[in-house]
């Protein structure tokens, strides 16, 4: 189930437009029964969306921003996504209350600490799972697989580009290229 933009509660909060973030989640292969976490929630689209594929596992959020952390509740319960857990505070200052090992991470936002969380936040992704990070800017995309490719994960990357039609001549709007990088943790630990 795809759960579309214009459904979404959004304020002035980001948000993973559909087409990047469908393309995000498939390549997390996420199975019902998986723990999942979302670092950099926003809005929370990717987590509603990944709840709902994981019925029965469980989604963590993690976002600082207190409007999103507003929006990302009421669009929890307008789609009664009872499996998620939203942690308010940046990444490396709730590490302690983000227990066990996930099936599937996703980084959406870093606050600058891109390397870190990837560090951090690895070692708590089992082995044989994928790590998928959202990017705009070639600068964090560079950080990041450094740091992934120094610590033996299998990445790719790739770069999207939406256009949009708009009015009755379909002019195309395009929206900001996404990066998504896509690593597979293959260290046994």
């Amino acid at each position: 189930m795809i759960i579309r933009d214009e459904e979404f509660i959004r304020g002035n909060c980001p948000m993973t437009k559909e087409e990047i973030r469908t393309i995000s989640i498939s390549k997390l292969n996420i199975e019902s029964g998986h723990r999942l976490l979302d670092i950099g929630a926003g809005t929370g689209s990717i987590s509603i969306q990944m709840s709902k594929i994981s019925e029965t596992g469980e989604v963590i959020a993690i976002e600082k921003d207190e409007e999103a952390l507003a929006i990302i509740k009421k669009n929890k319960e307008k789609f009664n996504a009872d499996n998620l857990k939203i942690l308010n505070g940046e990444a490396l200052s709730v590490l302690d209350e983000v227990e066990g090992k996930f099936d599937g991470i996703f980084i959406g936002g870093s606050s600058g600490n891109i390397e870190d969380i990837i560090k951090i936040y690895g070692q708590k992704l089992k082995s044989q799972k994928y790590m998928v990070l959202n990017f705009i800017t070639i600068d964090n995309v560079y950080k990041a697989i450094h740091v992934l490719e120094d610590l033996k994960y299998e990445t790719e990357l790739v770069q999207i580009s939406i256009s949009k039609s708009k009015g009755k001549s379909h002019m195309l709007l395009a929206l900001n290229p996404i990066f998504i990088i896509t690593a597979r943790r293959v260290k046994n630990e």
